[in-house]
């Protein structure tokens, strides 16, 4: 779906991250994690094309029309400006703007598609609700929503559980890995909470030392492994069939 040939992203003469050589297939559910500041943001401004690389390319998998695969962004529903009164809705419709065009008015085939994903977004009833009236948990539901209505084939998550309780957490990832499945999309979460990761993505990628390593969940997330990339012991245990992932600071 994706494929990163030697790429190298920075921002002038600062290289963030180096010689990346790697695929996301489609149907993947891909992680990406990593220390704070290692450029797990920097990746992602990446994939959305809001950053070319310095050096090397970055291709995407076109549809029967030569067009690029589409990309359905979630954002933290705290980064999302509340300064406009609008409903839940209106939120979900802006995803449609791609679709309709952004100075057209919404048709009732674009209705459809918002009221069918709030539904299955779980927020129906809360459709003609103030968006800033919500909860954190409402917000992120209709921020999934509002990127699901432009009909995505790759959706990409910017910690979609930042700031939740662990009920929370667990409602907004069921979520996913169900519209994962049933939408047979392409999902790229970034998520600093390991034990989430731990426990939904199918192919794990963790930042350290400016560049990636990558594979299969069960086998990349190891405890050597993350002890060194977080400079902590960690240690990785199975609790009733879930991955729990513990940390103990060096003495």
């Amino acid at each position: 779906m994706i494929k990163f040939s030697n790429v190298q992203l920075g921002y002038g003469k600062r290289v963030v991250l180096n010689a990346l050589n790697f695929e996301i297939q489609k149907g993947d559910f891909f992680g990406i994690v990593g220390p704070n500041g290692a450029g797990k943001t920097t990746l992602l401004k990446a994939i959305l094309g809001l950053l070319k690389p310095v050096k090397g390319e970055i291709n995407f998998l076109k549809n029967g029309k030569g067009h690029k695969k589409s990309i359905g962004y979630v954002p933290q529903h705290a980064s999302v400006d509340e300064i406009f009164p609008v409903t839940t809705l209106e939120m979900v419709l802006m995803g449609r703007y791609a679709k309709m065009g952004i100075f057209k008015r919404p048709k009732n085939r674009d209705y459809k598609i918002a009221n069918k994903m709030l539904k299955n977004v779980g927020m129906k009833n809360l459709s003609k609700r103030n968006y800033r009236e919500l909860s954190g948990g409402q917000k992120q539901r209709t921020l999934i929503a509002r990127a699901m209505v432009s009909e995505p084939d790759i959706l990409i998550l910017d910690e979609p559980v930042e700031g939740m309780d662990v009920q929370g957490e667990i409602a907004i990832m069921e979520l996913i890995k169900v519209l994962h499945a049933e939408y047979s999309l392409t999902a790229i979460l970034v998520c600093h909470d390991l034990n989430i990761v731990a426990n939904y993505v199918k192919t794990l990628s963790i930042i350290h030392k400016n560049t990636l390593k990558l594979g299969p969940v069960d086998s990349i997330l190891n405890e050597e492994t993350m002890s060194k990339v977080y400079g902590t012991q960690v240690k990785i245990v199975n609790i009733d069939g879930q991955k729990a992932i513990i940390s103990k600071l060096n003495e």
